[in-house]
């Protein structure tokens, strides 16, 4: 049994897990923060993207234990006061959902993509970095443009491609 503590959105937590339990699990069963998703347990969807310290993260591909000590972010936590994040506001008002399953990990990928380039993004390298989340619903057109609209409300420059 591993014993852990670690900061999940802002609040220290700690607690005892079997070694092999995955940071989704513990975020989802032992902190019951459920907007974390489990797509396809096998990294390749992205529902599940995680921050930890700062940087995106698959977490049904790292185990609790790993985490111990650090800082975690979940989509719980981008919402401020009540405030929805940037990028949050930006899925909402261009559609960037539609069933919503996919959307946590997208959104959680976005807020780093946006992080990692200075919000300086064009909808190539968008799609690009979209690679390792899946969406089944929307083709993606109104993902690209909520996260070029919120890098741009963020404070970079992003340009959408001719249509």
């Amino acid at each position: 049994m591993a014993e852990i503590t670690m900061t999940v959105n802002g609040r220290t937590v700690s607690g005892t897990c079997e070694d092999r339990t995955l940071l989704v699990q513990f975020i989802r069963e032992n902190q019951g923060l459920t907007g974390t998703h489990v797509g396809c347990d096998t990294s390749q969807c992205g529902a599940c993207v995680v921050h930890v310290d700062g940087k995106a993260v698959k977490s049904c591909t790292m185990l609790a234990a790993q985490a111990n000590g650090s800082e975690v972010t979940t989509i719980e936590g981008l919402a401020s006061g009540g405030e929805l994040h940037p990028v949050q506001a930006a899925f909402r008002e261009h559609h960037g959902l539609q069933c919503g399953f996919c959307t946590p990990g997208m959104i959680m990928t976005a807020v780093d993509m946006i992080r990692r380039h200075d919000g300086q993004l064009d909808e190539h390298t968008v799609r690009s970095e979209l690679d390792g989340n899946i969406c089944r619903c929307t083709g993606y057109h109104n993902i690209v443009k909520a996260i070029l609209a919120a890098a741009e409300e963020m404070g970079g420059s992003a340009k959408v491609a001719a249509e």
